[in-house]
């Protein structure tokens, strides 16, 4: 009867663990994925740019609609299977490798392969040089010197070697992707701040649903189904005028 006692104390203690976020490892995934940090994420609109101009993104539903798709069947959904594989692979050279040049490959138009790629490289580049040696970081970036970095791997890798719960990080990952949709979207409508709000927090159950799929999907089930977004970001690479690169 003790053994059992014990054995389910255990097994509380094990589920409240991966659960729960420590207030430092809170702290790195609040600063990673800050507007502030460096990576250049405000410059990309991922293709809302011409969804705006058309009118099929045109206030706080169509917008909520529209990322939420994006977050479900397109680049959100395919990132968030990614990461969750490179956080597990983080000290496997050549898996990451292969998901790397996966992730570079996965993006429909140039544009998209920009933003995921020029993000990803600063991202990694910031994350060493400012919170602490990696032997698993430094590895990759040495790998990857003269390759294209996707920002989900990035992410992954640095999540898996600073041993940050995955469940936690995809959150805060897709949460970063949808806000800086919706911050774009609220200079382009224009849209006012707390419209922008109440978008956000309408895509919060969107990510709560994601996470165990992504959790539970491997690479050889994933894939999208959003090319309307990818025809957008098409036309946007002749937009005759743009606030931003994609």
């Amino acid at each position: 009867m003790i053994t059992d006692t014990r054995t389910i104390m255990t097994t509380i203690i094990t589920m409240t663990t991966t659960t729960k976020i420590g207030t430092t490892d809170l702290y790195r995934l609040l600063a990673w994925f800050s507007p502030s940090y460096p990576i250049g994420a405000f410059s990309y609109s991922h293709g809302v740019e011409y969804a705006v101009e058309t009118g099929r993104v045109k206030n706080a539903a169509t917008l909520g609609d529209w990322i939420g798709h994006i977050l479900r069947h397109g680049a959100g959904w395919v990132d968030a299977v990614l990461l969750k594989e490179a956080h597990a692979a983080c000290d496997d050279l050549t898996k990451l490798d292969e998901l790397a040049d996966l992730a570079a490959a996965w993006r429909g138009t140039a544009e998209m392969a920009l933003e995921s790629t020029q993000q990803g490289g600063s991202y990694l580049s910031v994350t060493r040089a400012a919170w602490g040696q990696s032997s698993a970081l430094d590895a990759f970036a040495a790998l990857r010197a003269d390759k294209p970095v996707p920002l989900c791997i990035a992410v992954g890798v640095a999540a898996g070697a600073h041993t940050l719960a995955v469940e936690t990080v995809l959150a805060a990952y897709l949460h970063a992707f949808a806000a800086n949709l919706v911050s774009a979207a609220v200079r382009l409508i224009p849209l006012g701040q707390t419209d922008g709000q109440r978008t956000l927090s309408s895509l919060m159950p969107v990510v709560d649903s994601i996470v165990p799929c992504a959790l539970g999907c491997s690479v050889e089930d994933c894939g999208t189904a959003s090319p309307m977004v990818d025809l957008t970001s098409m036309m946007h690479e002749t937009q005759y005028t743009r606030l931003f690169r994609s």
